[in-house]
């Protein structure tokens, strides 16, 4: 079965759009699809009761925010598939069969982790995002945020020379998105995931799927991240096509999102890069971070 999880805020035009195209795209699959709205004013709670009754609503008094909000669907999940699909998505032909035939042609053998050859180990597959404007496939994956990449950005090397290896690469610029290839992070807005991928990198201390100290950014770098250390590959297919009208809940506050995306990545480097980076190259990185973060804030007033 196939377990479909949408986290939603106020985005009730695309979410009603995005459940109409599950609808046609889905019918032949086994599948559910749970909502977590988080407590919207827009009436897409009442939206989702009336018009989509077999969907498994989860409305909640107060925003949880997207990390909470998916891993608390997960909780009521009982797929061997995860799909985390964005609100403000709508599904494309047989993407979710695509996505699933590219994880079953790599299905696990009953063995160990350890014991799987690494040519097995399909763990995630991220779906082309096609921008609803342009129609063309949107740039969602990058590279993990190592110093190397946050300085190539800094110094304007990276704008300078997009498409260049050695300095565009953390936004992989030299790539054209139309191949299947292996990728650090992609977006979370089309992602899929085998069960036993996410239970195998599961942390009792962090509370599920996601690490909710990243309520809204880099919880999904963060879950990469340990897929990546476990040794499970993550693939961008781009046979596999989703909508995508991008930033319909954020936009709505961007300050305190780009304050949050900043205090997020220093979360991060504070999780995965304190113990592994010199105590010098990693004061300095997070200095240039704030220095970035207060950069970005005075080109919105």
């Amino acid at each position: 079965m196939l377990s479909i999880l949408i986290v939603n805020w106020n985005t009730l035009r695309y979410l009603r759009a995005c459940l109409a195209s599950l609808e046609t795209a889905c019918a032949s699959l086994e599948h559910e699809i749970i909502v977590v709205d988080n407590a919207s004013h827009d009436g897409s709670a009442a939206m989702v009761s009336t018009l989509f009754p077999h969907v498994f609503l989860v409305a909640s008094k107060k925003n949880l925010g997207f990390a909470a909000g998916n891993n608390l669907a997960f909780e009521k999940s009982r797929g061997q598939w995860i799909w985390l699909l964005n609100p403000d998505t709508e599904v494309l032909r047989d993407a979710a069969q695509t996505m699933i035939a590219f994880l079953e042609a790599n299905a696990l053998q009953q063995s160990t982790p350890q014991n799987i050859p690494q040519s097995t180990r399909r763990g995630a597959v991220a779906s082309a995002l096609i921008d609803a404007r342009t129609q063309k496939p949107q740039k969602s994956c990058r590279t993990f945020p190592t110093p190397a990449a946050l300085w190539a950005e800094a110094s304007l090397m990276a704008r300078k020379f997009p498409r260049s290896r050695s300095f565009g690469f953390y936004k992989m610029g030299w790539w054209d998105y139309r191949d299947a290839r292996r990728v650090e992070q992609p977006m979370a807005s089309s992602f899929m995931m085998r069960r036993e991928a996410i239970e195998s990198i599961y942390d009792a201390k962090i509370g599920g799927l996601f690490d909710e100290n990243f309520p809204i950014f880099f919880n999904d770098v963060d879950l990469c991240w340990r897929l990546n250390r476990c040794g499970w590959e993550i693939w961008y297919l781009p046979q596999a096509e989703v909508l995508h009208h991008g930033g319909a809940s954020t936009q709505q506050v961007k300050p305190a999102m780009i304050e949050e995306s900043h205090r997020s990545l220093r979360l991060f480097y504070e999780k995965h890069y304190r113990e592994i980076l010199s105590p010098p190259l990693y004061h300095a990185t997070i200095a240039l971070m704030e220095v970035g973060g207060a950069l970005r804030l005075r080109g919105l007033r």
